[in-house]
């Protein structure tokens, strides 16, 4: 992925069907989309049978420990980290691919310092530049000079991440630059068989990503993804393998900056089958979500009456650590610090989404020092702000101790509800003594859904409740931030719900 893959995608044709998953595949196929999130929307619902809908999608056990995993680094190495280019066009010498020390422990170590649970690594890019062996194609490592082609750089990441106890994904890129039958049906079965390869001989695979490049072939011709074959056989390879985020378990966010939306829905229209669009991607008995990304609305009452189904589609939030996305030596003086990275936890993490953090190795096959200090010293910000809750030894009134060791243990699954199904509850809290705080963390138990529409906190202060922050969606977990303010007494108020509130972490922070 690259800033002109988004340019792609903002092409109208593209724009469209930027986005779309199959609900069911072909017939004999496996099921695509988990039961539990996904849901029908009858004629004959009213407003609140929708909402109360709303609220029982769930996300998959594969999307809900994808979304725990908060980090996920990208790793864009290939044929490009040696021409010095973004995207190659399928015409590379692969004598140029020869890294003198290639370490992917390196890697892969350095990510888990960081923080990040996990990598996906770009075994091939638009340039057809295989990083393992493949039988199908001499565009590989087997081609080159490293290790006298006889590496696989796919294997050594595997096992790293294995070693280190770190996820391990694999990007594919759906265009090949380089292989002649790109725009023929036969692309899809040379697709299929390179998927395979990947999903059959490396071990476990926890994330399958693609995106939405679709260039020229030879002469011209447009390749028809079969998306329905790809889907299908990573469900009966991988079958808890999530698939981003041309897929159906995770949708990109719609930018490239790592900044997510202030308001981000997982529950969003699962609209609909649309026959121009079956007809023109192939996709026989296939349910297609149309969705334009770039809107700030994806997810709210007023787009939730008008649809026709609904699915849980959380958001991934990716960004480069460099201005590029495959490494190249000028731009080590422009790598992103600590504060910035920071930032982007805030505003990706904190906003209900996972982290896709690009971290590209060098030409050595390592991870240049820049961006080994940055990730440093984001780990070193991330420890420091989240080390001491304000809230940890409060009071919550008229609740028992418990109440407040749940929602401070750092335990999603444990969580504090309203009784009587009260949709605007609020907790107050009371310190031992005045604490100086500028950050709220607030988590909902998304294994019961995504409830929060609205909420606020506020202290007291002058014999007077005062407002201090507030937000909309919640979800897996919302940061905010705010001017420093000192108290010994504050309340959260949920203002708006689609069902009482499932609260499972609540944290008062000071970030300096």
């Amino acid at each position: 992925m690259d800033h002109r893959l988004l340019k792609i995608r903002r092409t109208p044709a593209v724009f469209v069907l930027a986005v779309y998953f199959l609900l069911f595949g072909q017939r004999g196929q496996s099921q695509v989309i988990d039961k539990k999130s996904f849901v029908k929307i009858d004629a004959s619902d009213t407003q609140a049978d929708i909402i109360r809908k709303a609220v029982k999608v769930v996300p998959s056990a594969r999307q809900l420990r994808w979304q725990k995993l908060e980090l996920t680094a990208f790793l864009h190495f290939g044929i490009n980290t040696f021409t010095g280019r973004e995207w190659g066009d399928g015409g590379e010498d692969p004598g140029l691919f020869n890294p003198s020390d290639l370490d992917a422990r390196q890697w892969i170590g350095a990510c888990k310092a960081a923080g990040f649970k996990q990598v996906i690594l770009t075994a091939k890019h638009h340039d057809g530049f295989c990083l393992w062996p493949s039988a199908y194609t001499d565009h590989s490592v087997k081609s080159s000079p490293w290790k006298l082609g006889k590496g696989d750089v796919v294997k050594e990441v595997a096992e790293a991440c294995r070693e280190f106890g770190v996820g391990f994904g694999v990007y594919l890129s759906p265009w090949d630059r380089n292989n002649k039958s790109f725009g023929t049906p036969g692309y899809n079965d040379y697709f299929i068989n390179q998927l395979t390869e990947l999903l059959s001989n490396y071990g476990k695979v926890d994330e399958v990503w693609f995106d939405g490049a679709n260039g020229e072939g030879p002469e011209g011709k447009k390749q028809v993804y079969d998306f329905n074959r790809w889907y299908a056989l990573i469900r009966k390879l991988q079958p808890s393998a999530v698939i981003a985020v041309m897929g159906p378990d995770v949708r990109w966010v719609g930018t490239e900056s790592g900044y997510g939306r202030e308001t981000e829905w997982s529950v969003v229209p699962g609209d609909a089958l649309v026959q121009e669009n079956v007809a023109a991607n192939s996709q026989k008995e296939a349910g297609f979500a149309p969705m334009n990304m770039m809107e700030e609305d994806l997810g709210s009452r007023e787009k939730l009456l008008k649809a026709k189904s609904l699915v849980w589609y959380p958001a991934e939030i990716d960004v480069s650590i460099r201005p590029g996305w495959f490494y190249h030596e000028k731009e080590d003086s422009e790598v992103k610090n600590a504060d910035k990275l920071l930032d982007i936890y805030f505003s990706s993490v904190g906003r209900n989404g996972v982290l896709l953090l690009n971290i590209p190795p060098d030409k050595r096959g390592l991870l240049s020092d820049s961006d080994l200090r940055a990730l440093e010293g984001f780990r070193r910000k991330i420890d420091e702000v989240f080390r001491d809750n304000v809230l940890q030894d409060a009071v919550v009134e008229g609740a028992s101790s418990a109440v407040i060791r749940k929602l401070t243990d750092g335990n999603d699954e444990t969580a504090w509800t309203a009784k009587d199904g009260n949709t605007t509850p609020q907790l107050v809290f009371s310190l031992k003594t005045e604490k100086e705080f500028n950050l709220l963390v607030l988590q909902e138990n998304i294994r019961k859904g995504q409830r929060i529409e609205r909420f606020r906190l506020d202290v007291f202060q002058g014999g007077k409740w005062k407002k201090v922050t507030d937000g909309t969606t919640v979800g897996y977990k919302r940061i905010l931030r705010f001017s420093p303010v000192g108290a010994e007494k504050l309340r959260l108020v949920i203002e708006s719900s689609r069902a009482n509130p499932i609260v499972s972490e609540v944290g008062l922070f000071y970030s300096r």
